[in-house]
């Protein structure tokens, strides 16, 4: 297995990579926002995308945005190829692309915002720490990117405060050695809170 920067030659994979991220939102049946082939393009000529590769097959992406003249950076539409999956590649590619962005964009904090129990494992075993929407960019070109999401109703209900997903953000000169472990109950539980008081919301205003 190779992990590594994209370069030209993987854009070859971008519409496998765009089409496997749609599946997984729909076998998850949560939110995750769209990327279109061009989208996944243009990060890998930009040099912003790491991509995992077996053989001649793509088996692992993940692309960096900035925001905030460059203050806060995110790692999006991080996917593994079902045929791939369960073999601890996600936290391969989130550690490199995490390792890439301190190098390519020093001193800038990091976050994301995710529904992925998974996701949020990973990201807390780096560094990151659970906060609120307003501890994150208020750029707007980044929530921009919530509008394909299927919950983008929940987002503009709350104001842009808060939805099913959960903010988490490193900041490398605030960070402190976690004296905690990572609780994935606690977080299920705000998990199915969130969906039961924001669907239902949805689901009563329909009616």
């Amino acid at each position: 297995m190779e992990i590594v920067i994209a370069t030209d030659k993987h854009i070859k994979f971008a519409v496998d990579i765009s089409q496997t991220i749609d599946r997984s939102a729909q076998e998850r049946g949560t939110g995750i926002a769209k990327r279109t082939p061009e989208y996944i393009e243009m990060k890998i000529r930009n040099g912003n995308a790491v991509i995992a590769i077996e053989g001649d097959k793509f088996a692992g992406f993940c692309y960096i945005e900035t925001f905030g003249e460059k203050n806060f950076v995110v790692h999006s539409g991080l996917i593994v190829h079902p045929d791939f999956r369960n073999q601890g590649l996600a936290k391969r590619i989130k550690t490199k692309v995490f390792k890439y962005s301190q190098e390519k964009y020093p001193g800038s904090k990091i976050f994301g915002i995710t529904t992925g129990l998974a996701v949020m494992k990973i990201n807390y075993e780096l560094g990151y720490k659970p906060v609120t929407f307003s501890e994150l960019t208020d750029d707007p070109e980044f929530w921009k990117g919530c509008q394909t999401c299927r919950n983008y109703d929940v987002l503009q209900r709350t104001n842009q405060k808060m939805c099913l997903c959960t903010g988490m953000l490193y900041d490398g000169k605030k960070n402190e050695k976690r004296k905690h472990p990572f609780d994935s109950n606690t977080l299920a539980r705000l998990k199915r809170i969130k969906q039961s008081l924001f669907l239902k919301k949805k689901d009563q205003k329909k009616d």
